[in-house]
């Protein structure tokens, strides 16, 4: 299909340096308005809610939500009942909950629901999955991080309940993980650290198991300076392959097979439309289930308070 008029919900910094720039270059999406109770884009209609865009906004075939985690299955609810296709950024919702029963929902009116998991589409992770197809897989680690005051500067609503803390960036490992490992695996022990002024936690260590006794063990951090670590390394019994830069590299045994820019949002908005010319939707919550086990499972450590 050609010419889906989208509308952006949420204006925050992901909104503003991927989808707009992404929306932007693509002749089969056309950007028709936003919403955001704090911030307009000139040229654009603009409106305080999503409900406000609905009542007096012009004529959408879908949204993209952009908002915060807590708000988006509320959200996505409202927008499959006003007959809008809806993509969700990740994490698709605070809990799996709330999106589980809207599958159905887009199903039964013809609608598309697509929970996007971006890290997926980094080039470097359906060759992996390829690869490891064929291969005993011995271990798993995954050292997963960064900045939170680079990558969320001033977002306080990551550190309440439901904002995910440095899940918000671990849950793009564990979308990887889910995709390229062959058999499922479960969360087996978790520590979680909590600043001692934060709902939310700031690290995370994680071990997983598959049926066969499969090692993974995942470390994640939002107090990392310098140098930002996003990498998964994977033994073998044909050597070590290592996903890094979130995803964008992919080597083995230390020699570089695929270093590569990433381009995931324009494909992530390419199936989009393909999903929508379908009449499918595309919703695995299989990362978002990984991290309500960490919540549920992890040993809470308080540490020292965090200030932005």
């Amino acid at each position: 299909m050609t010419g889906l008029r989208l509308a952006v919900i949420g204006l925050g910094k992901i909104a503003r340096d991927q989808h707009l720039p992404t929306i932007a270059a693509l002749p089969a999406v056309k950007l028709a308005a936003v919403a955001d109770p704090h911030v307009t884009l000139a040229g654009v209609p603009a409106f305080a809610s999503l409900e406000e865009l609905l009542r007096n906004g012009p004529p959408v075939d879908a949204v993209a939500l952009c908002t915060p985690p807590q708000m988006r299955g509320t959200q996505a609810a409202i927008a499959l009942a006003a007959g809008k296709h809806v993509l969700l950024e990740k994490p698709p919702a605070a809990t799996i909950s709330a999106i589980g029963p809207l599958v159905g929902v887009a199903g039964a009116a013809g609608l598309t629901l697509f929970a996007t998991w971006h890290a997926r589409f980094a080039p470097a992770v359906e060759p992996a999955r390829t690869w490891l197809a064929s291969r005993e897989i011995r271990a798993v680690r995954v050292i997963w991080k960064e900045d939170v005051r680079v990558w969320h500067p001033g977002q306080a609503w990551i550190w309440e309940a439901g904002g995910f803390g440095v899940f918000d960036p671990g849950i793009n490992a564990l979308s990887i993980l889910t995709r390229v490992l062959p058999r499922p695996f479960f969360l087996t022990d978790a520590e979680l650290s909590f600043p001692d002024n934060r709902a939310a936690p700031i690290a995370a260590r994680l071990a997983f198991s598959d049926a066969g006794g499969l090692a993974i063990e995942a470390d994640f951090d939002f107090r990392q300076t310098g140098e930002q670590t996003w990498a998964i390394e994977v033994d073998t019994d044909h050597g070590r392959l290592t996903l890094s830069a979130g995803g964008a590299r992919l080597s083995h045994d230390g020699q570089l097979l695929i270093d590569e820019k990433k381009v995931a949002y324009p494909l992530i908005y390419r199936r989009f439309v393909d999903l929508i010319a379908r009449s499918e939707s595309d919703v695995d919550l299989a990362p978002l289930a990984h991290v309500a086990d960490a919540f549920m499972l992890g040993r809470r450590v308080v540490v020292e308070p965090f200030e932005d």
